[in-house]
């Protein structure tokens, strides 16, 4: 019986971030399609996407990003190595304190405005 663990973790936070950057390529589709709708219309949202509430959003995009891209290195690592298999938990820890520590940074510097 499977019970759960590190790999389980990574693939729920593999599926949801991916889910994640999706929509956000659907929303970004839509928002530049409203210039068609005139320079108007274009300009609220971009008044919008200045506010605090979107900075956060932006914060939890390129946080899913991030994510999303070392958990991948790491499938990679574990499909196409042969002991990957093996190292799956530690390669799971390792991807954690990677985002960890390259998220902390861009935090900042994407926050910092608001402080």
């Amino acid at each position: 019986m499977y019970r759960g663990g590190e790999g389980q973790w990574a693939f729920y936070l593999h599926r949801f971030t991916g889910v994640g950057v999706f929509l956000f390529l659907v929303l970004h589709i839509v928002d530049t399609l409203l210039v068609a709708w005139g320079p108007d219309t274009y300009n609220e949202l971009l008044t919008f996407y200045q506010t605090p509430v979107f900075r956060i959003g932006e914060l939890i995009l390129v946080a899913a990003v991030l994510f999303h891209a070392l958990n991948g290195i790491r499938i990679i690592l574990v499909d196409f190595w042969e002991p990957g298999t093996q190292y799956q938990a530690l390669l799971f820890r390792i991807v954690a304190a990677a985002f960890a520590l390259l998220m902390a940074p861009a935090a900042y510097l994407m926050l910092r405005p608001l402080l």
